[in-house]
């Protein structure tokens, strides 16, 4: 595994070159001491990385695990051949209950502004699932004696976290709107365009600014061409996916399903 040569080609900045690093290590240990390793959780953007990196590094026994089946936050975990994928998880979980009149009140940042007020990295977190009256927190093993000895407040109100099986999780159905759109061409502006309702002249400075993502990854070419699958995210615009494409339409002109996370 030429490790330098991966990074070089990956990393757009120093950020994400120790990200991948670190995770290029833990690989590099399961197979030097065929043991089970994982990395830190990984966002959207850094695990569409991570599995470029580690189909470059050759072929290793892994998977990702959030806790539950959709998560969005989740751990690279790096195999021995000896073990089967699904033993021995390197997720914990651990729920808050809140007064009834707190529940409109705090939201997931708050949550996780309490937790790095610990001293808590992001990369030691997974999803945080806020409910009625309820908060559930992934995290890795190594945060949990953290969580559970040293979390008592969230806002103004006092908590006292238990921890939970994984199978108690109870993750948000996420609310999608759909829509059905034509287009020339998918290009990235035309496609955002209309996915958030701005002007494509905004969507094309918003591109160029990197401040919109694609694949939750910078990308600053307003004329790049979308693909089934692909989304797009932006601060403030929230997330929209371009679910299907559905061939042509009378005109000549490109109808696409597109989904976009409200």
């Amino acid at each position: 595994m030429d490790k330098a040569k991966i990074l070089d080609h990956l990393s757009s900045d120093a950020a994400t070159r120790m990200s991948l690093a670190r995770l290029l290590d833990q690989l590099e240990l399961c197979r030097r001491r065929d043991i089970p390793t994982h990395s830190h959780f990984l966002s959207d953007g850094e695990q569409k990385l991570a599995t470029q990196a580690i189909a470059a590094a050759g072929e290793v026994k892994w998977a990702f695990t959030g806790g539950y089946e959709g998560a969005s936050r989740q751990v690279c975990c790096f195999l021995p051949p000896w073990m089967e994928e699904g033993e021995d998880l390197p997720v914990s979980a651990v729920e808050v209950k809140l007064p009834r009149d707190g529940e409109k009140s705090l939201s997931h940042r708050d949550f996780l502004g309490s937790l790095m007020g610990l001293g808590i990295t992001r990369d030691l977190l997974g999803d945080i699932l806020v409910g009625e009256n309820t908060a559930q927190v992934i995290c890795l093993p190594s945060a949990l004696p953290v969580l559970l000895n040293q979390w008592s407040e969230v806002g103004r109100y006092t908590v006292s976290p238990v921890e939970i099986s994984l199978a108690s999780l109870n993750p948000v159905e996420e609310n999608v709107q759909k829509l059905t759109e034509t287009f020339q061409s998918l290009r990235f502006d035309a496609v955002a365009a209309s996915a958030f309702r701005i002007p494509r002249a905004k969507a094309a400075s918003l591109i160029a600014g990197g401040r919109l993502l694609l694949n939750h990854l910078p990308c600053t070419k307003p004329d790049r061409l979308l693909e089934e699958g692909d989304s797009l995210t932006g601060k403030g615009l929230g997330k929209c996916r371009l679910a299907k494409v559905n061939g042509l339409s009378r005109k000549g002109r490109i109808i696409v399903e597109l989904e976009r996370y409200v």
